[in-house]
């Protein structure tokens, strides 16, 4: 079924100790659905205290899960995978009520979390580290050793995926892990935890700490947390950076971006424009890999004349979800108004959508789409996140890459040509750490890692794949020599 259903769910805590856990002297927030933009749960408004409280659970559990044989931890991944997938419909509605996503949507997501749990389960391969003598009588062997407690700060426009990138490569490579989820869709944490302990993860490897900025900055200054990854905005990634490492911590920050569409006149038609279309209006907009600049170089007119016709076909709540927030619209709104003050052309406006009866009160914005676009405007520049897309328009391909290379992101870049040496040109200057050819989200598979350039990270490596396992490790050298018999 591709329908939601207005769900209340009640009081939710924290996940502490294998159990969930309702503090009684804790303010608590309402968790609102997009779809009617009314109250479906509450969490509490955690602070140090409670994240005290998961710090100790894990601290007590690390010793013996870092103990624990690769083998037994990754069988609890194959049994977690397992039971993602028995409750695959029931987490996907979920997904999608909490974030406002459609349910293919929530399901393209959810498996996109299980690919870096599959990815977990090879661990006993991975992990098993490298031997070689590497003279007469002398070896080096290189082992991966887990860091101890460690945390993680998710965003609320993927509430599954973006926590697996984390939470299966940091757990079965021996560390106890500590999520902070966004507090506009903590729903989907709670899930996870549930079905980690039902696959047999001993208490206190994972924790859900809920809260705002009160229980991040917790995490941050927590001198018992070694390592901490984030996702968000690249304002908030660079601030969450900058005091996790204050406190000596490892941190891996991604921030935002501002994606570029490069589209040359020889593209193939249908791949181009459903391409930029799901780049662009996918997730409501709401993703950092969504490509919301088309860079149309020389005669591409045919190409948009087709991309706003499909465009303005999309219908709300089935081919496309809800913004996350009645603020989040405001300002999405606010952002196409100032592009028009600006000179631009609002040749699709989804400002005042038609919207079904019967998901009225949402959070909802139809496809927008604004034209002739200068490369300094606002809606050019800056991270709108919604269903907006804004072209600019050029003579050259090397002016085209000159606009993006200028964006102070690095998140993606997408070409759709059928040019080989086009491809070849944008994929070796543009200045972001994943293009794509043809496609409009060029998002790597596992093993391949997740992770941009420039602004849009803060930190070195990536997130997931084997720059995640390092990440979340220590490597162990360990130089052997015996004495001659």
């Amino acid at each position: 079924m591709n329908s939601i259903s207005f769900t209340e769910l009640g009081d939710k805590g924290n996940w502490i100790g294998g159990a969930l856990l309702l503090p009684s002297k804790v303010e608590k927030l309402e968790v609102t659905t997009p779809y009617w933009g009314r109250a479906i749960a509450t969490i509490p408004l955690s602070g140090r205290a409670e994240l005290d409280g998961a710090v100790e659970a894990a601290t007590a559990a690390w010793p013996e899960w870092r103990d624990t044989p690769v083998g037994d931890r990754t069988q609890i991944m194959f049994r977690f995978k397992a039971l993602m997938e028995r409750d695959y419909d029931q987490i996907a509605h979920l997904v999608a009520l909490e974030n406002g996503k459609t349910v293919p949507e929530a399901k393209g997501s959810i498996d996109r979390g299980i690919d870096v749990v599959e990815f977990a389960t090879s661990f006993t391969n991975v992990l098993r580290g490298n031997v070689m003598n590497v003279s007469n009588g002398v070896s080096c062997e290189a082992l991966y050793e887990p860091l101890g407690v460690v945390a993680g700060i998710t965003p609320f426009n993927f509430p599954i995926m973006v926590p697996l990138w984390m939470i299966p490569i940091a757990i079965t490579s021996g560390n106890c892990f500590i999520l902070k989820p966004s507090e506009q869709t903590p729903l989907s944490a709670l899930k996870i935890a549930e079905l980690l302990t039902e696959a047999g993860l001993p208490d206190g490897v994972f924790s859900v700490v809920n809260g705002t900025r009160n229980s991040v900055e917790a995490i941050t200054d927590h001198p018992n947390i070694s390592a901490v990854a984030f996702v968000g905005s690249s304002k908030v990634a660079e601030i969450v950076y900058s005091q996790s490492t204050a406190n000596t911590k490892r941190a891996l920050c991604l921030g935002g971006a501002k994606n570029h569409l490069i589209v040359v006149p020889d593209a193939e038609e249908k791949m181009t424009v459903d391409g930029v279309i799901s780049s662009s209006m996918g997730s409501a907009g709401q993703r950092c890999m969504a490509a919301s600049v088309m860079v149309g170089v020389e005669e591409v007119q045919a190409l948009i004349h087709s991309i706003v016709k499909a465009s303005a076909q999309l219908k709300l709540g089935e081919d496309m979800g809800a913004v996350i927030s009645a603020t989040a619209r405001e300002r999405i709104i606010g952002m196409i108004d100032k592009a028009e003050e600006q000179g631009a052309s609002i040749i699709l406006d989804g400002r005042n959508p038609q919207v079904p009866n019967h998901y009225e009160g949402g959070y909802w914005l139809g496809p927008t789409i604004i034209d002739h676009a200068s490369p300094e405007m606002t809606c050019a520049q800056e991270e709108i996140f919604g269903p907006v897309l804004t072209i600019v328009r050029t003579e050259s391909l090397q002016e085209a890459m000159k606009i993006e290379n200028g964006s102070p992101y690095g998140n993606a870049a997408s070409v759709f040509t059928t040019s080989g040496a086009v491809s070849r040109y944008v994929s070796e200057h543009a200045s972001a750490g994943m293009v794509g050819i043809n496609i409009g989200v060029p998002v790597p598979r596992d093993p391949f890692s997740f992770g941009g350039w420039n602004q849009s990270k803060f930190g070195h490596g990536d997130i997931t794949g084997t720059s995640g396992l390092s990440f979340w490790t220590n490597l162990r050298k360990v130089t052997t020599r015996w004495p001659a018999n």
